[in-house]
């Protein structure tokens, strides 16, 4: 494990793109509250994330979408984990989990739909309930393509609209005003999205009986 957490200026404007100006401003918003808020489900989503990291093929994993720091304790010891995140106030209680764990974790101010690495800079990239809330789904998925290298994987975990009419139109209903709340949409086909970024998807695991809390492994087309 390495020493010292780094974060960016939490003063810095990233991005001037509207919807992910007004993303990143709501997660900014609820960032002291947002563990408190997930406190329950987080009991039924700590096994799955255990397990995805489990996975993880090193030495060199980006994870994006990093939040309040709750994959940390499940990172591989022998690995260097990258970890971006769009919203400061969300680094900076990552940053306090980082070294309350003693992990040196390399914590940036970053947007998955705009990733600061060259291409092919990365073993594994992992997200975790993060691509409800991207704006550009899409784009944010053809930019973990571009920094994945040739053979490494994509490992995601992630909660999406429920394939049954009567659920599914419920879902869309209710979509605007939850994403207006947490800025989370429930209603995202992330399966199709990965496949319109160019993707190749691997595995798709099914961890309710639902259908909307999936375990994706993917890679880079070749």
């Amino acid at each position: 494990m390495r020493a010292n957490s780094t974060i960016l200026d939490p003063s810095t404007k990233y991005l001037d793109n509207d919807a992910t100006d007004l993303t990143q401003k709501r997660y900014q918003r609820i960032a002291p509250l947002y563990d408190k808020i997930e406190s329950l489900m987080e009991r039924r989503f700590r096994p799955w994330r255990q397990k995805l990291w489990q996975s993880v093929r090193g030495p060199e994993v980006l994870e994006v979408g990093v939040g309040t720091g709750k994959n940390i304790e499940f990172w591989p010891a022998n690995a260097e984990v990258t970890a971006i995140d769009l919203t400061p106030g969300m680094l900076a209680i990552a940053r306090q989990r980082a070294t309350s764990l003693d992990w040196d974790a390399d914590l940036r101010l970053g947007d998955v739909q705009s990733l600061e690495f060259p291409s092919a800079s990365f073993d594994t990239v992992v997200a975790t309930f993060v691509f409800c809330s991207v704006p550009d789904p899409v784009q944010g998925l053809r930019e973990i393509g571009r920094v994945i290298r040739p053979g490494g994987q994509i490992l995601l975990l992630e909660h999406v609209r429920i394939d049954r009419p009567v659920i599914g139109k419920m879902m869309d209903a209710l979509a605007p005003i939850i994403v207006r709340l947490n800025g989370a949409n429930i209603n995202r086909r992330t399966i199709e999205n990965i496949r319109i970024a160019g993707l190749q998807i691997e595995q798709v695991e099914d961890l309710d009986s639902m259908g909307m809390f999936k375990f994706i492994l993917a890679r880079a087309q070749d």
